[in-house]
């Protein structure tokens, strides 16, 4: 058994994870949570949401209307200078 995430398989095209192996989450700034799947996903109210993808996008920001998955409506609806292209894909001044 890993004693240490340096000793945790690769990304998942590395082959079927074991059960019994760390989930990886990829954290991102300004952006969702990247998780390997599958998931469950309990939410605020109590209700359980799954996902049977290999990787899913677990939105961070609540502007999703597909929360708590990502929609990416976090990308048109950022302010501030270091948030990387407008969402009309025009420069910036």
């Amino acid at each position: 058994m890993p004693s240490s995430p340096s000793d945790v398989p690769g990304p998942p095209s590395d082959g079927p994870r074991p059960a019994d192996a760390p989930r990886r989450i990829k954290v991102q700034r300004r952006g969702p949570l990247l998780v390997e799947g599958p998931v469950e996903v309990e939410l605020e109210d109590g209700t359980t949401v799954s996902s049977d993808r290999f990787r899913v996008a677990l939105c961070t920001c609540r502007r999703s209307r597909r929360f708590p998955w990502c929609d990416t409506s976090h990308r048109a609806r950022s302010s501030g200078a270091g948030d990387g292209p407008p969402a009309d894909g025009r420069p910036r001044p």
